[in-house]
């Protein structure tokens, strides 16, 4: 993971020279702004710091303020390093009714970490997440971009072992 950028820190060259792309396609700056935040993400280890906040907002002429509302409304971007794998498991009323705690609590002892936490070696990080729209087959938990159904705290340990 990468290091948070210190204060009055520009966008790296690479991520200003995409978003010259991207403002060609896009009517105004504000409508650059999630594309914007997700290159920004990736050149900073897969997290936002204010830093990288701020000069993305510096960057489209935005006010903080405006880049800071975004950032917090989206699950998608993170304000603090995630591991290279985010796992999220549903806690909404079906899975937590089939065992959505004793998912959660197969993956922190897996894991050896807390929630929000990430491992030693920058591999994991899991979170509980309200619903992820897959009732019919709770509990679940999505890790990436992938969906883990029907799950128990076993399947859901071997499931983790798994990931590199």
């Amino acid at each position: 993971m990468s290091e948070p950028q210190a204060a009055g820190t520009t966008l790296p060259e690479n991520v200003r020279q995409r978003l010259d792309v991207l403002r060609k396609r896009y009517p105004t700056p504000r409508a650059v702004l999630l594309p914007a935040l997700h290159l920004a993400q990736e050149a900073n280890g897969g997290w936002l710091s204010d830093a990288v906040i701020e000069a993305v907002a510096a960057e489209l002429g935005l006010p903080n303020s405006d880049v800071y509302g975004v950032v917090t409304f989206y699950d998608l971007y993170h304000q603090k390093p995630v591991g290279r794998h985010r796992i999220r498991v549903c806690t909404n009323v079906s899975c937590m009714l089939r065992g959505s705690d004793e998912v959660m609590a197969a993956i922190a002892q897996e894991l050896g970490v807390g929630e929000d936490e990430v491992t030693a070696d920058g591999r994991c990080s899991y979170v509980h997440f309200e619903c992820l729209g897959s009732c019919d087959t709770a509990p679940m938990m999505m890790i990436d971009q992938r969906y883990h159904e029907n799950l128990t705290p076993e399947k859901a340990r071997q499931i983790v072992k798994e990931l590199e």
